[in-house]
């Protein structure tokens, strides 16, 4: 699926990113800017998350609660250094889980993540449009 968006429809946008994915871990493709944790932001307030929302640059990951107690955990490699530090931090323990997984920048890890995933692509044209490419793996 791939549509076209402004910053006005992002609620809209997310709320069809969270019905059209099949599988617990997002991973979000797009240059520095183009808008992914933003729509993060939007997609864990969807799916009722009331924590401060913020991207997790330096501590790699966060977790987040949803009104129904369910985990959220929020990644950010674009700082990691190689696949080892993911390791390291046990990221299949959270990529198995069974809990919502949104990872930023995971071209750095890229040999870590599962093969059933949703790649979410967003890129951005000279007039702020934004177009997201939305595919489950399987």
């Amino acid at each position: 699926m791939v549509k076209n968006y402004s910053l006005q429809h992002l609620p809209k946008i997310a709320k069809e990113v969270i019905q059209f994915a099949k599988h617990n871990v997002l991973l979000f493709y797009g240059e520095m800017g183009v808008g992914k944790t933003t729509l993060i932001k939007e997609i864990v307030k969807q799916l009722g998350v009331t924590d401060n929302v913020s991207s997790p640059t330096f501590s790699l990951v966060n977790e987040y609660h949803t009104t129904k107690g369910e985990k959220v955990y929020h990644f950010d490699f674009y700082r990691i250094n190689n696949e080892e530090e993911a390791m390291d931090m046990g990221i299949e323990e959270y990529f198995y889980s069974n809990s919502l997984c949104l990872v930023e920048w995971p071209n750095k890890v890229e040999n870590l993540v599962p093969l059933k995933s949703v790649i979410i692509t967003i890129s951005i044209n000279s007039n702020q449009q934004r177009t997201i490419a939305l595919k489950n793996n399987e």
